[in-house]
């Protein structure tokens, strides 16, 4: 079973749902200028997974000078952002493929990828986010944290047959990752609150730098 098709299928079709639940970030904002900070004047981000452009709307305000890619697998996912960062470039791509990329970065930005990627597949992300970052590069990781074995197929809190496979990951294996992969961690920090059914969820986020 493809769950990468079954995510776009889901995506495509709830883009503008989740454009509506999910555009309020400042939740995270507190993060995203630390990740901000270790940026130089004029950094070339690459964004993965940016959905709707909630993440990228954000950087753009705060630092217009940032040259940004922002990449998504949803062609719907993109047509969206585009509206809400007009300066920046986008490219349909799968997070899980960036080493096509074939250029460097001062930054790169993963919010909320990592609950799509299997456990493996996050191993990869970090592996290629090192090679695609410049020294001193700062790579941005946030996901649900949990146990691994708590992953499964899930649906959209609206409801309906569509569902999509979501990870949990554990911060001392991405940790780990990280290190085996050259990045030094600089921050580690957690968000806790009530998703829309009343369950308690931990969102981990991760920001590092690569040596």
């Amino acid at each position: 079973m493809d769950k990468n098709k079954f995510a776009v299928e889901l995506f495509d079709h709830f883009a503008q749902q989740y454009q509506d639940q999910y555009m309020d970030v400042s939740l995270y904002h507190d993060s995203f200028d630390l990740f901000c900070d270790f940026l130089p004047p004029g950094s070339e981000v690459l964004e993965i997974a940016c959905g709707p452009g909630n993440i990228t709307r954000y950087l753009l305000h705060n630092r217009p000078d940032l040259r940004l890619l922002a990449t998504d697998l949803s062609p719907n996912m993109l047509d969206l952002a585009r509206r809400h960062g007009p300066t920046a470039d986008f490219q349909l791509l799968d997070c899980r493929h960036i080493s096509k990329i074939g250029r460097t970065f001062h930054g790169l930005m993963g919010g909320f990828c990592l609950p799509y990627l299997s456990k493996e597949e996050a191993g990869k992300l970090i592996e290629d986010a090192a090679t695609l970052l410049r020294p001193d590069g700062v790579l941005y990781l946030s996901t649900m944290e949990g146990s691994y074995e708590r992953s499964g197929w899930q649906g959209p809190s609206s409801g309906g047959p569509r569902k999509l496979f979501l990870y949990y990951h554990e911060a001392d294996q991405l940790v780990t990752s990280l290190q085996n992969h050259g990045f030094t961690l600089v921050d580690l920090r957690r968000k806790e609150y009530r998703n829309t059914k009343g369950e308690a969820v931990v969102d981990l986020i991760l920001i590092a730098r690569r040596s």
